[in-house]
């Protein structure tokens, strides 16, 4: 029981305080991968600890010392004293509901999610092979529309789409820079990040981290994708070519040169200041211990246990010779 109250403790903790915090933090702009990072440990963190909560209701720990028997015994006299009872049939049966429900809802939401999407990528890219146009210079597919709009059809057999108003409207460097932008959306697969956070806000609709994280990841791969753009590109002509692609075009399945236009352009004017190798790496360690202390928690009962000794090794004392 006490094992179950810390871990629900810590991912109410981490559901309230962390996405204020984090939300909050001027760095995540200028780190967007860490930050993305850091929502995912998040939302991993919260669901397992209620998971690993459940659990440890439904099975009770214990410290001992002994032989390998004696500890086999004391399993089995453990979970009939703790079943035998209703109150503790019925704490063990809530724990057990509780972990399976979890791991059911998170499953099924992100695999509906992930197989819907891809569904409607390959309906869309088998859309753009019959209407587009493959540009030989370029490599991407061009489609007759009279909006600019740049979009990745991401996965499998991934594609980068623009609209013909988008390639008469932009320069060289400017398509260039476009281009680069999308192709960071394919190798970082940006569209898996997006798809978990998704899920799980459509899985616990109610708690507010998880639609928080999902906004915030479709705002951070952006950024991303324009810090990977800049790599090759300048940042003025970068945005230049967001002022001209801004507006509605790119399908809802896709990753497109949208989001938040305005404060992207305006970040890329100001330039962009990376924050240092020693803080990403710190914020890269302190988002894998927020990982981390769910399963710390729910182990310390085994770890403790291994330091005892549960096979004696001493001599006989009536040993025939």
């Amino acid at each position: 029981m006490k094992i179950a109250l810390i871990l629900a403790g810590y991912g109410l903790v981490l559901a309230v305080a962390g996405p204020r915090l984090l939300a909050c933090a001027s760095w995540t702009a200028r780190a967007p991968r860490l930050a993305i990072a850091c929502w995912q440990a998040l939302c991993l963190a919260v669901v397992a600890s209620a998971m690993l909560a459940g659990l440890a209701l439904a099975v009770p720990t214990m410290r001992i010392s002994g032989d390998l028997a004696m500890l086999l015994r004391a399993c089995v006299m453990a979970l009939r004293a703790q079943y035998a009872t209703p109150g503790g049939a019925a704490v063990s049966i809530a724990g057990a509901v509780l972990a399976l429900a979890v791991f059911a809802r998170v499953t099924w939401c992100l695999g509906s999610h992930l197989t819907s999407a891809r569904r409607e990528r390959t309906r869309h890219r088998r859309a753009v092979a019959l209407v587009g146009a493959l540009d030989r210079e370029t490599g991407v597919s061009v489609v007759p529309d009279d909006r600019p709009a740049a979009y990745c059809l991401p996965g499998r057999g991934h594609r980068i789409v623009l609209t013909s108003a988008a390639l008469a409207a932009l320069g060289p460097a400017e398509l260039a820079a476009v281009i680069a932008h999308e192709r960071a959306h394919v190798r970082g697969r940006h569209h898996l990040a997006l798809a978990f956070t998704a899920a799980l806000a459509a899985a616990f609709p109610r708690i507010g981290l998880f639609s928080m994280a999902a906004s915030q990841t479709a705002r951070l791969v952006e950024l991303a994708a324009d810090d990977a753009a800049c790599a090759t590109s300048d940042e003025l002509t970068l945005a230049e070519a967001l002022l001209s692609m801004a507006g509605p075009g790119a399908p809802a399945m896709a990753l497109a040169a949208g989001g938040d236009v305005a404060d992207r352009i305006r970040r890329l004017i100001a330039g962009r200041r990376p924050l240092p190798r020693w803080a990403a790496r710190l914020g890269l360690a302190a988002a894998v211990a927020l990982l981390m202390v769910p399963f710390v928690i729910a182990a310390e009962p085994a770890v403790a246990a291994t330091g005892m000794d549960y096979c004696p090794l001493t001599t006989p004392t009536n040993v025939m010779r």
